[in-house]
């Protein structure tokens, strides 16, 4: 039986708790004792999905819309408070083409460059981790540094693949500056594996919604179970820039373990070329200089 941590006295942010993997790492997380910040696009969404929590932990829920730096910006300007981990749960799937407040291509700007915004401006007051939930279907792409809006090569697929691309490199390049600087906090990557979200009902393409509500019925998981890679991630001993996921066939099932990323992700000047371009993009900085 796995023992269940304390984590009293601890506070977690959490993007995306409303739903989800999100919900179910913000119910792990409070059943052990810890502080849950739900950070929602949908405040009164987040009300209402924090009914399901429960345990001697406690839960608050803040506005923030990770396509809009604007929210970013006055979500992080909010908090004082020291933050025992980040974690960047909140994503979009393979969704039809469009555009950020920031005019940003809607996969990239929500899943990489809102969360890349949010923990630089978190990080000095992030205490032990930031934990960012990549997919593996990052595997086979490369970020297009030369469209990464994906101007006139727009494919749901594609942009969903390179924004989680993105979030691996990211997490690497993030543990490298950590390293460097002497900080104490670690990142690690994550996925859940083929878990059955509201993920999956939003694709551009309606057949294959109606193909992967087959797919969430037949062979995912449950988003219990998905989240469990993202608590270990969280709260177990692992080494730096770590990415878990579980340790059964292909990733898909099985107890969360360390995995193999692509090579693509691996590519640590991919990695520093991306920082760049996201300081540029968002206008956020590395705050541990």
């Amino acid at each position: 039986m796995t023992t269940i941590p304390d984590l009293s006295g601890k506070t977690y942010v959490v993007t995306g708790a409303n739903s989800g993997l999100g919900l179910e790492v913000a119910k792990k997380l409070t059943a052990a004792g810890g502080h849950v910040v739900l950070a929602c696009r949908d405040v009164a969404k987040g009300e209402a999905a924090a009914a399901a929590l429960s345990g001697p932990g406690t839960w608050e829920v803040r506005a923030l819309d990770l396509g809009d730096l604007n929210s970013v910006r006055a979500f992080a300007a909010g908090w004082t408070a020291p933050i025992t981990t980040l974690v960047n749960n909140a994503g979009i799937m393979m969704v039809a083409e469009g555009r950020t407040a920031d005019g940003f291509e809607l996969q990239l700007g929500t899943n990489h460059l809102g969360h890349f915004a949010l923990t630089n401006l978190l990080l000095p007051l992030i205490e032990e981790r930031v934990v960012s939930v990549s997919s593996d279907l990052h595997r086979g792409r490369q970020v297009n540094f030369d469209n990464l809006d994906l101007v006139g090569e727009y494919g749901p697929t594609r942009a969903y693949q390179q924004s989680k691309l993105s979030n691996l490199l990211f997490t690497s390049e993030l543990q490298r500056r950590l390293t460097a600087a002497g900080s104490a906090v670690v990142a690690h990557g994550c996925h859940p594996g083929y878990s059955a979200t509201n993920l999956q009902s939003h694709h551009a393409n309606p057949l294959m919604n109606k193909l992967m509500w087959v797919g969430n019925k037949v062979v995912a998981t449950s988003a219990e179970f998905g989240a469990r890679p993202t608590f270990h991630a969280i709260t177990a001993d692992l080494p730096p820039d770590s990415y878990v996921g579980p340790s059964g066939f292909r990733g898909l099932r099985g107890a969360p373990g360390i995995n193999q990323r692509s090579k693509e992700a691996r590519d640590a000047d991919a990695a520093r070329r991306l920082w760049s371009v996201s300081e540029e993009r968002t206008g956020v900085a590395w705050s541990l200089a």
